[in-house]
């Protein structure tokens, strides 16, 4: 009987777009792949992979006790059914409920992967310093469970969780699921004019309001630039801009908010360069390293995550957070400039075949599920 690896995330959705490399190459190494998460449009797409989709009641953004108690109890009820494996935690919330449900289960390693650390630990992102210690207790301890290791995707994380009291040899660096390099293919510059592109959730610590600042900051200088938003609002969470504002926005400053894009080659194929203004809580920010597969240059906030992709004067510019002007400089100096936008899209190219392809992350991420398991 093939061993079982679970996976479990929030969103049906997070796992196609985020987690999916990986479930294939466990598939590949021959693990029985199943998958634990609130299912919605996403489970046709889970099960074509011959995966077995299991669905879970809780919701992402509530952090009550009752509900708290109910997914554990939830949890705990599948990994003692499924027996499997390995269990595969994927981002804050699963990491931390689904540890607590597979306690005293030792039959089962426990893999957690922790995909930055969230608007929880970045100023102004709602929570409260209660919660913010509440949760670096809970994680101190609960990330040294035996037969565990931890994932995280930059070298800041792991030296956070360390401080935390997280022994160094159960912290890996392994950098998300990397990107698929035969998908996103280098593209050719687009036609004028020159355009600058943001792809992620419509939220306040993405630095949304910052880069409709820096672009409005641009356009007063009188350079012909455009901009592109694509993601969705979050209603969810409490951080997210409403889509009238966004509406708004575009309607006030020409900005071009293309909502939810299904294939996000399609925005790079319009875009002359990529923006990340997040203000934190990133662990390996995907957008980023898409826009890279695809030969696009980028600026970026000097925040963990960000500054492993956006390398200064290499591949793009690293700039403050919050820092409205200092984007706005930085996006000049892109728009003015051709041929550099081209060398930093050549590098970053280069960064993502050498470094983050998702196939040989893959390979490593299924070695440590190996190990865990004592296959």
């Amino acid at each position: 009987m093939a061993p079982r690896i679970l996976y479990v995330v929030t969103e049906d959705w997070y796992f196609l777009s985020h987690r999916l490399p990986m479930a294939r190459a466990a598939k590949a190494a021959g693990y029985e792949v199943h998958v634990a998460a609130r299912l919605k449009d996403g489970r046709a797409g889970i099960e074509a992979e011959g995966f077995v989709a299991h669905p879970l009641t809780w919701s992402r953004g509530s952090l009550s006790l009752r509900d708290s108690f109910a997914a554990v109890r939830e949890l705990r009820r599948l990994i003692r059914d499924l027996n499997p494996a390995v269990v595969h935690n994927v981002a804050l919330k699963p990491v931390l409920l689904g540890t607590i449900a597979s306690l005293r289960l030792g039959s089962t390693a426990v893999v957690n992967a922790l995909t930055g650390l969230g608007a929880l630990f970045v100023d102004g992102g709602g929570s409260s310093k209660l919660t913010r210690k509440l949760v670096e207790f809970a994680l101190g301890r609960l990330l040294r469970r035996a037969r565990s290791c931890t994932i995280v995707q930059n070298p800041d994380d792991r030296d956070f969780l360390q401080g935390l009291g997280v022994p160094a040899d159960m912290i890996t660096i392994i950098p998300g699921s990397g990107v698929d390099i035969e998908k996103f293919q280098a593209l050719p510059p687009p036609p004028p004019p020159v355009t600058a592109a943001f792809v992620g959730r419509m939220l306040h610590h993405k630095g949304v309001m910052t880069l409709i600042e820096a672009f409005r900051r641009v356009t007063d200088k009188g350079v012909t630039l455009r901009v592109l938003l694509a993601g969705d609002c979050d209603p969810e969470n409490p951080g997210s801009l409403a889509p009238q504002q966004l509406r708004e926005f575009a309607s006030l400053y020409g900005i071009v908010w293309l909502g939810h894009v299904t294939d996000v080659r399609e925005v790079w194929q319009q875009a002359h360069f990529a923006v990340q203004p997040s203000r934190g809580g990133e662990g390996l920010p995907k957008s980023l390293l898409e826009a890279a597969a695809c030969g696009r240059a980028m600026v970026a906030t000097d925040v963990p995550g960000c500054r492993e992709i956006a390398i200064p004067d290499e591949t793009g510019f690293l700039v403050p957070v919050d820092d409205a002007d200092a984007l706005a400089e930085a996006m000049l100096r892109l728009a003015e400039d051709e041929q550099m936008r081209e060398r930093f899209g050549a590098a970053a190219r280069r960064l993502t075949e050498t470094k983050f392809s998702s196939r040989a992350i893959g390979r490593e991420t299924v070695a440590l599920y190996d190990r865990l398991a004592g296959r």
